[in-house]
């Protein structure tokens, strides 16, 4: 990592990406995760109270276990990424990665923070295309609901999705579907 920042570079989060051997379409995706985060960073009505380069290294980063745990059939990528990014000493990504899955400590009403737009930014893209809430959820219950308890956590979840954005759309200074056009 380089002495200048505390958060890796894209290219040093590049390099980790490689050491990882993270498939083509899961880099793809967390560039465009990135993508989003930015067009919402880049509308903030109070920028500063974001680090623009903590959500480029959540963004590119978030999903670096994903190829080890499709390939050895493993459960919980957010959980297995935030071990190996904590190993190397990037404690603050370790949780926002943690988290972008299965949120915890949400604030309605509390600061905008940078694990909620990571969080909120993973919803918005499948696969590498900017979609809609509802389409994203319903792709994830079509490829991760394996019985009916995990379809309806999923949907569930759903309204939480849309209660982040609400909370994001309050720190903008335009609406998300503006922020996002083009992407």
């Amino acid at each position: 990592m380089n002495s200048l920042s505390i958060y890796p570079t894209e290219d040093e989060c590049f390099s980790i990406i490689r050491q990882h051997d993270m498939l083509p379409n899961i880099i793809e995706h967390s560039v465009q995760v990135k993508n989003v985060s930015l067009a919402i960073y880049d509308n903030l009505s109070k920028k500063e109270l974001i680090s623009r380069e903590l959500l480029i290294a959540a963004a590119l980063l978030h999903d670096i276990a994903k190829t080890r745990s499709i390939q050895n059939r493993e459960m919980r990528h957010d959980l297995i990424g935030g071990k190996m990014l904590r190993k190397i000493g990037l404690n603050e990504i370790a949780e926002i990665v943690e988290n972008h899955v299965v949120f915890t400590g949400f604030l309605p009403e509390g600061p905008l923070t940078e694990k909620e737009i990571i969080y909120y930014s993973d919803k918005r893209v499948m696969h590498d295309k900017v979609v809609n809430v509802h389409t994203r959820v319903d792709d994830l219950v079509e490829r991760y609901g394996i019985n009916d308890k995990v379809k309806e956590l999923i949907i569930r979840n759903k309204e939480f999705v849309l209660e982040l954005e609400a909370k994001i759309e309050r720190n903008m200074i335009t609406d998300m579907e503006t922020a996002l056009k083009g992407l």
